[in-house]
């Protein structure tokens, strides 16, 4: 069996989605931390078959917004000391900005340069987010 040490403080993201890691460690820009980060793809788990795990030593400022468009599923647990001191799931953002990008080729967001990226909940229940510019529906 795999071991990777505990944490004395960090933030450990849990319950993502079997191969999502990679993308989410993308996404939240963890390769310009100046800080270890392990990323355990596919571990076993009892409630999901599989699981990816991103543990980050330290303190960071990340914005975790994309999380809960990503996969509302996921745990986070902030660790001090070596223990978990808070544990927090994840609730849909209801509006996020330049986390996701517009597929549609002629959105404004994407013809016209500094223009944000902005999407809004539209459909709670379905998970469902939408450009503001242009509707288009984003697509997990």
């Amino acid at each position: 069996m795999l071991n990777i040490d505990s944490l004395e403080k960090g933030i450990v993201i849990d319950h993502i989605h079997a191969g999502s890691g990679m993308r989410i460690y993308s996404l939240l820009g963890l390769d310009t931390l100046d800080c270890s980060v392990a990323i355990i793809k596919n571990a076993k788990s009892s409630k999901y078959g599989k699981k990816d795990i991103i543990k980050i030593e330290g303190k960071t400022d990340l914005n975790l917004d994309i999380l809960g468009v990503m996969d509302h599923n996921i745990t986070i647990n902030i660790i001090d000391m070596g223990r978990i001191v808070e544990k927090r799931s994840l609730e849909l953002p209801k509006q996020v900005t330049n986390v996701i990008r517009c597929k549609n080729p002629r959105c404004i967001s994407n013809a016209e340069e500094g223009v944000d990226h902005i999407f809004r909940l539209c459909n709670e229940e379905l998970q469902q987010y939408r450009c503001i510019y242009c509707e288009q529906e984003f697509q997990k």
